[in-house]
């Protein structure tokens, strides 16, 4: 059954942004794509994950359908021909591992993100939404997610702050830990101030405000999270109300500077995070009393150490993930010979109930109960060793000889057909 499992993925390694973000998808365009692909084709247990790093499709079917799906991606999505010479297709086993390796943050671009763990449960729930999760998926992501928690509970993988945006979160929290409800200003909105802008969805920091030289897109990321928003001439009346501010443009001089900030009064501290390269906050404005600057090189000595944690971890967690799939593959050969070992069953329940009809004519009830209690009992240890035979079959990669010689042996097909007459 692994081997009909089917990927095809986009990710930051084989295509750039503007392709990313031509076939991302959001939850409504990934149920669209599922319904497409239900109705155009006979794959089941599909599965959509889509962030700003990827768009992968998991399918399960002895067919290739990649041509159809991206048909239906590319009637969706609107996408210029050519855009499918960017995915990567995968099958087997190889397409099982690399969504652990997707799940658990091995292949993101910040090793270990937190993020991509909840984006790819939410995109399961959306195929269970679709019907479109059948028990071969819902097996996997099981099996994914007690692999996650081994992971967090085993390793050091997931400790520490490995993404710059995340480490300034973090930052920021430590920062202003005693304000209640502090404010917080995000100044730009490129990759980095939306990465920020993330963090803090998740974060004890609610009340924001984002700037931006374009106010629209300032606007849309603010709405996004339900933050306040506005243009870049509320700059100086923001900061002086903010008490915390992260700046993330871009530019070839420094946006915050010291003149700016002179008639502005500190009245305890008000602490300032650069993440721009060059920077966009002049390091004197430090000499403001009460006015705290941290740049790149502050937040990268955090990441580092994490991610050196997290790179350390990665052989225990490639570990974890092959008992996983192993564990899932014994599971999957064990579903190839379930069919069998029903019909073996119903072949002895019919024997079993014809015998019995022929003895209790003339019983008495309690004679009767007996014989249907020690019948049955009879029955699971005559199945008990067939059954275990099979299974150990399965994981020789046997089974198929001996389901036939066990549909031989007992008349398996005639007697399921006699049933159900």
């Amino acid at each position: 059954m692994t081997q009909n499992f089917k990927a095809l993925a986009l990710t930051y390694k084989t295509a750039p942004v503007a392709i990313r973000e031509l076939v991302s998808l959001n939850e409504s365009a990934t149920k669209k794509l599922h319904q497409f692909i239900r109705n155009y084709t006979t794959a089941t247990d599909v599965l959509i994950v889509s962030t700003c790093n990827r768009t992968e499709i998991y399918y399960l079917a002895e067919k290739d359908f990649s041509v159809e799906i991206f048909k239906g991606l590319s009637l969706i999505k609107y996408c210029e021909p050519g855009f499918d010479q960017h995915f990567t297709q995968i099958s087997g086993y190889e397409a099982i591992l690399h969504l652990f390796e997707v799940s658990l943050g091995l292949d993101a671009q910040v090793i270990g993100d937190l993020q991509i763990s909840g984006q790819v449960k939410n995109a399961y729930q959306w195929s269970a939404d679709e019907n479109m999760a059948g028990p071969f998926l819902h097996r996997l992501m099981h099996t994914i997610f007690f692999a996650n928690k081994r992971v967090v509970q085993e390793t050091s993988f997931r400790d520490g702050a490995a993404s710059i945006s995340y480490a300034a979160k973090e930052l920021a929290e430590d920062l202003t830990w005693d304000i209640q409800s502090p404010r917080v200003l995000v100044v730009g909105v490129g990759e980095i101030g939306q990465d920020f802008c993330l963090n803090l969805a998740n974060s004890r920091l609610e009340n924001v405000t984002v700037l931006n030289r374009t106010q629209d897109k300032a606007e849309k990321l603010a709405q996004k999270y339900n933050f306040k928003f506005g243009g870049i001439e509320d700059l100086q009346a923001e900061i002086e109300n903010a008490d915390i501010v992260i700046s993330s443009v871009s530019g070839t001089q420094p946006l915050i500077t010291l003149e700016l900030l002179k008639d502005i009064d500190v009245l305890t501290h008000k602490y300032f995070i650069d993440l721009s390269i060059p920077r966009s906050i002049e390091p004197s404005v430090e000499d403001i009393p009460g006015a705290l600057v941290y740049n790149l090189d502050n937040i990268r000595a955090k990441t580092n150490e994490a991610l050196e944690k997290r790179r350390a971890s990665i052989p225990a967690v490639k570990n974890i993930i092959l008992d996983s799939i192993s564990e899932f593959e014994d599971w999957s050969k064990e579903m190839i010979i379930s069919p069998t070992i029903q019909r073996l069953k119903s072949t002895l329940e019919q024997i079993r109930k014809e015998e019995i009809a022929r003895f209790i004519k003339n019983a008495k009830p309690e004679e009767v109960q007996k014989l249907d209690e020690m019948s049955r009992s009879l029955m699971q240890k005559i199945l008990k060793y067939p059954v275990l035979q099979l299974k150990a079959a399965c994981r020789r990669g046997e089974a198929e000889t001996l389901s036939e010689l066990l549909n031989n042996l007992f008349n398996v097909e005639s007697q399921s057909e006699k049933t159900l007459k």
